[in-house]
């Protein structure tokens, strides 16, 4: 893992953006559809693999590199995303472990009902 974060990520982006007068084209209606169609290249380079294909997909370097690629477009929207939201994406997505375990708790496979708000 790099020693960077998501906070170095997102003032990247945003200078990115910055400097391209980008901003104004950034709305979360733009950079969701973008994060979408970003997710569908991914979901592309993974359609038709087996399994084991998938599994070893960054064996191949062609595949690796163009799977590295796609991440880094997913990561670099989903960013941009929750910096025009003003979310938090670690705290979100350690929120969302911490729910996870109340919802799915260990040896079963069962769901633990829970109110939509406790989402």
């Amino acid at each position: 893992m790099s020693q960077r974060d998501l906070v170095d990520l997102r003032d990247a982006l945003r200078a990115f953006a910055a400097a391209r007068d980008w901003d104004s084209y950034h709305t979360p209606k733009n950079l969701v559809m973008a994060l979408s169609a970003e997710v569908g290249e991914l979901t592309d380079l993974f359609q038709w693999l087996t399994p084991e294909e998938a599994a070893n997909a960054m064996q191949d370097p062609d595949l690796a590199w163009n799977v590295r690629d796609e991440l880094a477009d997913v990561m670099h929207y989903l960013t941009r995303l929750a910096d025009k939201l003003g979310v938090d994406l670690v705290e979100a997505a350690f929120a969302k472990i911490e729910r996870n375990e109340r919802r799915f708790p260990t040896g079963s496979l069962t769901p633990v009902p829970v109110e939509k708000r406790e989402l």
